[in-house]
């Protein structure tokens, strides 16, 4: 099998809920943060709302589910109503969901119901909403999917780990298609530790392609694809040719110079430099992290920038255009895209690269 088709896009981030809200945020090239109350004080937040999800199931079906699995479900429930197959298959459809966290929130509440109570009263909705693969559970229960069920967490290469499944699954010919999400949220927690390690004075904008400086901003959300093997009929979204990872200890990722690239950095000095260090100075780049923020669903979001410029024909202009501070070429405009690229550096060397062309091609 020489590459895999996208169908199906289901979109919920700081950016908003859904496709015409991600296009109207690259349109504009910002997404304002709303501010986060955190002990004394309050924080930027990219967040993401999931009461859309109620266009697809009633309150009572909603009750017990946490807000990760509600931002899983919105995603799941987009994509599949976006490819339009009502004929698809379901105990032929599989479901992969990654996540570099998991449901924070809830594991967090459960943790704490242990602490403040003891195990014998620790709470048993908590428990069941805090394993990992809980999301990808009431995904399959809602809309009856019978499929293989897989959930990955590799933190900030869970996408490509994610992808990489998928692909066997439909090179074996298991499934028929595969739908695949990447879910993340924010919790108190995780604002605690991300001022600091990260020591990020209340970035209001980010600046990812400065890597002098920290920028990023807390981000969450959910991105979901709907992938098949390919056919004679042109993908929606464009394919994905090749998905390579590694790490920068013994292998450095192979990039086509003629190629746009979307780069994951996302304001962090830890591996922003590394952008600097392995990415050309004529590569042609842009970076879109500033409408969604920093968080290990980023990827997703970057895999999804790029099937809409795919479909569209189109590459929006970079979210940061590199000011006087990024020396390599910055797309700055709107150009035409046939093919293009994501590059993913994470903090320990790993890294991902995923090359994508038009279902056309």
């Amino acid at each position: 099998m020489t590459a895999i088709q996208i169908n199906g896009l289901g979109l919920v981030g700081g950016f908003g809920c859904g496709q015409q809200a991600l296009l109207g945020a690259l349109e504009k090239g910002e997404v304002s943060p709303v501010a986060v109350a955190l002990r004394d004080h309050h924080i930027p937040l990219l967040q993401a709302d999931s009461a859309p999800l109620e266009n697809f199931l009633n309150k009572r079906a909603l009750r017990r589910i946490d807000h990760f699995s509600r931002l899983a479900l919105l995603g799941a429930f987009q994509a599949l109503e976006d490819a339009a197959q009502p004929a698809l298959d379901k105990s032929r459809l599989g479901l992969v969901l990654a996540s570099g966290f998991g449901p924070l929130t809830t594991t967090f509440d459960f943790l704490d119901s242990v602490i403040e109570d003891g195990d014998i009263c620790a709470s048993p909705t908590a428990f069941s909403n805090s394993v990992h693969n809980a999301a990808a559970a009431h995904i399959s229960m809602q809309l009856q999917i019978t499929g293989p069920n897989l959930t990955i967490s590799q933190f900030d290469q869970s996408l490509a780990a994610g992808l990489l499944s998928a692909w066997q699954g439909l090179a074996e010919e298991r499934v028929d298609a595969v739908l695949l999400g990447v879910v993340d949220e924010y919790c108190p927690v995780l604002g605690h530790c991300w001022e600091k390690f990260c020591e990020i004075p209340g970035a209001q904008r980010m600046t990812p392609l400065d890597f002098s400086r920290m920028t990023g901003i807390v981000g969450e959300g959910a991105a979901f694809f709907l992938l098949q093997r390919e056919t004679p009929i042109p993908a929606r979204y464009g394919r994905i040719n090749s998905v390579k990872v590694g790490n920068l200890c013994g292998s450095k990722p192979q990039l086509e110079i003629v190629r746009p690239l979307i780069l994951g950095c996302e304001g962090l000095l830890n591996n922003g430099a590394t952008y600097g260090q392995y990415v050309a100075n004529g590569q042609p780049v842009a970076c879109y992290s500033p409408l969604y923020g920093a968080s290990p669903v980023s990827p997703a979001f970057d895999l999804a920038v790029a099937a809409l410029s795919l479909q569209r024909g189109l590459l929006f202009p970079s979210s940061d255009d590199g000011g006087d501070y990024y020396q390599g070429g910055v797309i700055r405009e709107t150009r035409p895209c046939s093919a293009l690229g994501c590059l993913r550096f994470g903090n320990d060397g790993e890294y991902a690269v995923i090359h994508l062309s038009r279902g056309d091609l």
